[in-house]
């Protein structure tokens, strides 16, 4: 299969702009990704301690006695997220196994960076008590100034950041 171009980003932006007002005229709420990440991680948690959830008020609140912390909305967005994601991919032929890195470094570590990223994506994310997509495009449809503020303050260190490691992809 031929792989196909990429969607223009003011399309894409114009689509995602839909999929955030069908989540909130569908579910009552916005967008977001790290909930579901959590509720994953509390059910874990619950096939290997049911106590350790009970006896913890912040997992509790999560998957404490009989509740099951993948019964929730986020859970199923996530799904969707992953399952489009993979469909979209393979529609355009573009679904396949490649570690994409630059010249001045390896696959393993572009992993290892990736995991340092991503960990620290995740910390932040818990830390901050949301994600970006919950944050900046749920706060920023809602038309909240910290959402306004957070993303130019989040676009500003994102392009600092590049500046000192852009070496690695050239």
């Amino acid at each position: 299969m031929e792989k196909k171009s990429y969607a223009s980003p003011y399309i894409a932006g114009v689509g995602l702009g839909l999929v955030l007002l069908a989540a909130f005229f569908f579910t009552g709420h916005g967008l977001g990704a790290s909930g579901a990440i959590t509720r994953s991680i509390v059910a874990v948690e619950k096939v290997i301690s049911q106590e350790h959830v009970d006896n913890n008020a912040y997992l509790a609140e999560y998957g404490g006695g009989d509740t099951n912390p993948l019964n929730n909305w986020l859970v199923f967005q996530l799904l969707g997220v992953i399952v489009g994601g993979m469909l979209s991919g393979i529609i355009a032929g573009r679904f396949r196994k490649e570690i994409n890195h630059g010249p001045q470094i390896t696959p393993k570590q572009r992993w290892l960076y990736a995991i340092i990223g991503g960990a620290l994506f995740g910390f932040g994310a818990k830390f901050a008590r949301g994600c970006t997509s919950g944050f900046i495009l749920t706060g920023g449809a809602g038309l909240a100034l910290g959402a306004w503020v957070g993303m130019m303050v989040m676009f500003a260190v994102a392009y600092i950041t590049a500046y000192f490691v852009r070496k690695l992809w050239i």
